[in-house]
């Protein structure tokens, strides 16, 4: 694709900005565009790939760059190296000396160096249950693909099989998920807004790792299950639907914006078992008064967000090791009062969408250590008994490069009888 001075000019601000890693990359795009509306969309589109592309492969980029690594070159480097133009293509851009650079770095071998490689910074790297650097790789290269578009569907309005069938009907080419039962994974990005089944509440846009965290949780009719870190209610309305509405279904959280998202979704589901509840912190007197009345408490637990990074690949420079330290008390702080609520034989799931042992194994292992009343049930087992053909063990462990998801890990905890 020909790029225009102009368009460069508007990649080279964007990357500028999103480099400074002190707001999340998707929210210094969406500002940009709304402070540059008169961008075609062809425009946007470029300048979005380009810089989610930069992004991606940054550890590659700084290296084909170094020593004079600014966001000019990583422009450039990206969309020769990356995004596969010529250099006839960056006429309009290019100064003296660049088209020979460029040249030189189209085919470059990689070094040896394993962040470069993989396109994990360093601390990354060292936090990962991943320790052979041929897996490391492998998890890398799968963190720097684009995540397919899944949808779930509204079980109370709709079966799988009914809903491929309209999409289809519809032109959306779509397909059901290897592992969800509930779960649609859509070819392209089509909009999906107006589409009468997402108005009418039969489907939902959602990860098939989230997908699974929800029916691991195994929430049943006439239930009370606490959706503890609800966020946007992408798994309570799962929980509600394996409800069949209802029993009593509680959404915590402790922002009021999220929990106004959930809103207009919980309006389309057609749930009338959720209540939405703001709490101030994990020990709000609203949590206080469940206790022990919980069958099935899922804790979606605040966390580093390093299985995300095929939509969000600025968080592995906008997360260290201090961070993930700070969100480790948190977690264990979360994972402590949730367990409160659950009954005698009541379940309690913790899932992250990390991929880091510190925000995971670590956490649930401490919390078992204290907590003998607790035990592990195997996850693999329960995923078998709802007739999924998934085995990562005794925790659900989700990785890109293997399963096509999000990165995600949950441990599935019972409380003694």
């Amino acid at each position: 694709m020909k790029v225009s001075a102009k368009q460069f000019e508007q990649l080279d601000k964007v990357l500028h900005a999103m480099l400074r890693f002190d707001r999340p990359a998707d929210v210094v795009l969406s500002a940009f565009f709304r402070e540059n509306n008169k961008l075609g969309a062809s425009d946007r589109h470029l300048i979005a790939e380009t810089a989610f592309a930069c992004l991606r492969h940054l550890e590659l980029l700084r290296h084909l760059c170094a020593p004079r690594i600014n966001t000019r070159r990583l422009a450039l480097a990206t969309l020769v190296r990356i995004g596969g133009s010529n250099l006839r293509e960056l006429e309009s851009v290019t100064k003296e000396g660049e088209s020979e650079w460029l040249a030189s770095i189209k085919g470059a071998e990689l070094p040896a160096d394993l962040a470069v490689r993989s396109g994990l910074p360093g601390w990354v790297i060292g936090m990962l249950a991943e320790q052979d650097e041929g897996e490391v790789v492998a998890l890398g290269k799968g963190l720097t693909t684009a995540a397919p578009l899944d949808l779930r569907v509204n079980s109370l309005k709709m079966r799988r099989d009914e809903a491929v069938v309209y999409l289809r009907d519809s032109g959306i080419e779509c397909e059901p998920t290897p592992y969800s039962p509930l779960g649609i994974r859509l070819k392209g990005k089509p909009a999906l807004s107006k589409h009468p089944l997402f108005v009418q509440g039969a489907i939902e846009v959602q990860d098939e790792g989230s997908q699974l965290l929800g029916l691991l949780t195994g929430a049943r009719r006439g239930e009370m299950v606490v959706d503890f870190c609800a966020g946007a209610g992408g798994k309570t309305l799962l929980l509600g639907a394996q409800m069949a509405s209802t029993g009593r279904l509680y959404a915590f959280d402790v922002s009021e914006k999220r929990l106004a998202n959930l809103k207009p979704r919980l309006a389309r589901s057609g749930l009338s078992n959720v209540h939405s509840t703001l709490i101030a912190h994990e020990n709000d007197t609203k949590v206080k008064r469940l206790a022990g009345k919980a069958d099935r408490v899922l804790v979606d637990a605040p966390c580093s967000g390093l299985g995300t990074l095929r939509r969000n690949p600025d968080l592995k420079y906008r997360q260290s090791p201090e961070s993930v330290a700070e969100l480790n008390v948190k977690q264990a702080a979360i994972l402590a009062s949730a367990a409160r609520l659950v009954r005698a034989g009541g379940r309690l799931v913790y899932a992250t969408c990390s991929l880091l042992p510190a925000e995971n194994q670590n956490i649930v292992e401490a919390f078992l250590a204290a907590n003998p009343d607790f035990s592990l049930l195997p996850a693999n087992t329960l995923l078998a008994e709802q007739k999924i053909d998934l085995d990562t063990g005794d925790y659900l462990s989700l990785r890109p490069h293997l399963h096509n998801s999000d990165g995600f890990f949950a441990a599935v905890l019972q409380r003694k009888a």
